[in-house]
């Protein structure tokens, strides 16, 4: 490829030159091979490096044991870190998760343990693949309005040293066990290693599911000047009682109600309303750390649907954050910046889907490691098309798109009353999710993730015999 694919994909640029490796060789091998992922998406490497050179290339540079996450993952972070200190002093959430990477191989102690049951393989017979697979901890940051900017935090690992920790658990009370010999810990790693990136901790606010209900985090937060949003499952020691106690104690001045609009998984919505209630709290460490750690003054936020089920389940969430909260205005503040902490499961969701990071064959923990480090990148480009068309609908369509794609979508796709004449973000994107299947009908939502990733597919396609017709390539 010439000049016209470098164009292409200046964006790919941003997201990797500043990523160093002791052999200057890997940084060339490294960008070929992210341009060949994203022409290829969804497919196999074979496939994607279309001969049996540059397929053999990628096989050694993803064997490389000079070669981690974190060289591979070094540019995008910088990118990460640039874009969100553009925001000058806007608030940034950082949304922290687990995901596991399921795969069947006939000797799965390559790869690794992965845990009893990795949703999409279905056992057979004598199939001993199914504890076969990778897990993913990684930390994505969003804007408040739920754009995202990128990875700041990954981890990966096996549990081969932990399997069995749920027999151990019968022996031994886990409060009372280290938090750095804990699995759990990674959570912890993560919004160190977010925080010493960003170098703002006291714009970032990190948030998690019930799983990052973590004492030990707390501490860690206040002892680095950030923030936290969290889910909690314990009902912890509060002043002279319990958390639950004490918020069943409420006084007027701090309830109140929010109206949101609740879609589920088959997209249908409907309207409920919440009754939110908040009070600030002394929490005590668990007894088992009771001389570890100090005594946390916290706000705890409770939301919970009123009215019958209906025959659905009803919406409760408990929150704990350190973040002042003074009013309901704040309290829904805090729900709203809770609720886009499924954009990271989205995330991880284009990966699976969009990426296929399943579906590969490589047969080491090492190479799949690096791989889906490739996917990470690749992932949050389709994620971040998705969203800023719906935060930034007018601007304009060179933001995300070449020259190129700009006439190949305007050649394939014509103007409709759906698609807007003018040259905006908006147009361009309904565009391509059109080649994907999207329908654009006026009461349809706006596109997904999934038709994105189709009308990608499809436009690297057209765009390879594109550049072919007009001499571009070659």
């Amino acid at each position: 490829m010439v000049n016209q694919e470098q164009a292409s994909l200046s964006w790919l640029d941003e997201e990797i030159n500043s990523s160093v490796f002791s052999d200057r060789r890997h940084a060339s091998r490294f960008k070929s091979l992210m341009q060949k992922l994203w022409r290829g998406m969804g497919n196999s490497l074979p496939f994607s490096c279309q001969d049996r050179a540059a397929t053999k290339a990628a096989y050694r540079f993803l064997s490389s044991d000079r070669i981690d996450e974190q060289h591979l993952l070094l540019g995008h972070s910088e990118a990460t870190c640039q874009r969100i200190h553009a925001l000058e002093d806007e608030n940034i959430l950082l949304l922290q998760d687990t995901t596991t990477f399921g795969y069947h191989r006939d000797n799965p102690d390559a790869v690794g343990f992965a845990g009893s049951h990795i949703a999409g393989l279905v056992k057979t017979g004598n199939d001993t693949g199914i504890n076969c697979g990778i897990l993913m901890h990684s930390s994505l940051a969003v804007t408040t309005s739920g754009l995202p900017l990128g990875l700041t935090a990954v981890k990966f690992w096996t549990r081969k040293k932990f399997k069995g920790t749920n027999a151990l658990k019968r022996k031994i009370n886990p409060t009372r066990v280290p938090i750095e010999e804990k699995e759990s810990y990674r959570w912890l790693e993560n919004l160190r290693q977010s925080t010493a990136l960003l170098q703002c901790p006291e714009r970032c606010v990190h948030i998690g599911d019930r799983e990052s209900d973590i004492y030990e985090l707390y501490c860690l937060a206040s002892e680095l000047n950030t923030h936290f949003l969290v889910r909690t499952c314990v009902n912890r020691l509060a002043e002279n009682t319990t958390m639950e106690e004490e918020m069943k104690n409420v006084p007027s001045d701090h309830r109140g109600h929010h109206r949101i609009l609740l879609r589920n998984d088959k997209e249908s919505a409907r309207e409920i309303i919440l009754s939110i209630r908040w009070k600030t709290l002394t929490l005590h460490p668990p007894i088992g750390k009771a001389k570890q750690y100090p005594d946390l003054q916290l706000t705890a936020i409770i939301a919970t649907e009123e009215g019958p089920k209906n025959n659905n389940a009803r919406v409760e969430w408990k929150l704990l954050t350190d973040l002042p909260v003074t009013s309901l205005v704040e309290a829904t503040e805090k729900l709203e910046w809770y609720s886009h902490r499924w954009k990271i499961e989205t995330f991880h969701k284009v990966m699976k889907s969009g990426c296929q990071a399943e579906r590969s064959r490589l047969g080491s923990a090492e190479r799949l490691t690096n791989l889906l480090c490739c996917y990470c990148i690749l992932s949050w480009r389709i994620f971040w098309l998705t969203m800023l068309s719906r935060e930034m609908p007018a601007a304009p369509a060179e933001l995300a798109f070449s020259e190129t794609e700009i006439k190949i979508l305007d050649t394939m796709v014509k103007d409709t009353t759906q698609v807007m004449s003018s040259y905006t973000l908006e147009k361009y994107t309904i565009k391509l999710a059109q080649l994907g299947g999207y329908m654009g009908n006026k009461n349809k939502h706006p596109p997904g993730n999934i038709v994105i990733w189709r009308g990608l597919r499809r436009l690297n396609e057209i765009q390879t015999g594109w550049e072919m017709v007009t001499g571009r390539c070659g």
